[in-house]
């Protein structure tokens, strides 16, 4: 008695020019728009491969998420008016060995967010504070946060401008909305009495509801003069420090970096055993 053969699996039919419209009209109502736009190209490749459904299904969906992350993750970067996008992964950090390399990839994780912590980067000026703190900063997009970017100068201006104009709560909230609000550059400018207290008075606003990233160029004993006023700045300085992460960076500056290597000016450290020496 002959064995009866397995019939071959018939070829997918051929989708006929009416279901592709009707299939496009669909995709369009749901806003499935990167499926739309590569509607033909994935059926031919279903049928090519003789895809199950849930297999074709899981590609279609799959492509649709990743098309709607990025795009979410362009708007959120534009919004958060970074100064530049540079990732995490482009750090030099051979160039810079006193930052503990584990302890940032930590952060990039954005636990500090969810638990509230701030953080706080100090260092000379041209060693990398912005840097890192824009990297983080996308990292948090990428997680799914708002983020927003300012320096400190341009945060006092905007703040001492909309308190002139009776319009400072109205700022203050712009400043507190973001899960996320990076302050650049404390202590590269001197701020007078009333830029220090709305400073205060955001910080305030932030205290335990929003964490931030700050950087600066001044140690933590020099914020007085920063402020202009000791008690502002120790009261800053308390809010900001009760959950925080620190990072002190003793390293060269990246802009000088070729300069550094040609001999033509000294290093940090070398210009620290010399009194008054400068870059």
């Amino acid at each position: 008695m002959s064995k009866s053969k397995t019939a071959p699996a018939a070829p997918p039919a051929m989708t006929t020019p009416a279901q592709l419209e009707r299939l496009g009209a669909h995709l369009r109502k749901l806003r499935l728009l990167k499926s739309g736009e590569r509607l033909e190209a994935l059926l031919q490749e279903a049928a090519a491969h003789e895809l199950p459904y849930a297999e074709f299904l899981e590609q279609v969906l799959g492509e649709e998420v990743a098309a709607k992350t990025s795009k979410n993750i362009a708007m959120r970067t534009a919004m958060a008016r970074f100064p530049f996008v540079k990732p995490l992964e482009t750090f030099d950090f051979a160039y810079q060995p006193s930052i503990d390399k584990r302890q940032l990839l930590t952060l990039a994780s954005c636990h500090f967010i969810e638990h509230g912590d701030n953080v706080i980067v100090l260092g000379p000026p041209g060693v990398g504070k912005t840097h890192l703190a824009v990297s983080l900063g996308l990292k948090a997009i990428e997680a799914g946060y708002r983020v927003l970017f300012t320096t400190a100068a341009s945060l006092i201006e905007k703040l001492t401008k909309a308190n002139a104009e009776g319009r400072l709560e109205e700022k203050l909230k712009l400043y507190t909305a973001p899960r996320l609000l990076i302050i650049d550059e404390i202590g590269y400018l001197p701020i007078d009495r009333v830029g220090a207290n709305l400073f205060f008075q955001l910080i305030s606003r932030r205290y335990e509801r929003g964490p931030m990233i700050l950087t600066s160029n001044q140690s933590f004993g020099a914020w007085g003069e920063v402020f202009g006023d000791r008690v502002i700045a120790t009261a800053i300085l308390d809010r900001l420090l009760h959950h925080a992460v620190t990072m002190n960076i003793r390293g060269n500056s990246y802009r000088l970096k070729d300069k550094l290597t040609a001999g033509l000016v000294r290093s940090h450290e070398d210009n620290a055993s010399q009194p008054g020496g400068e870059i």
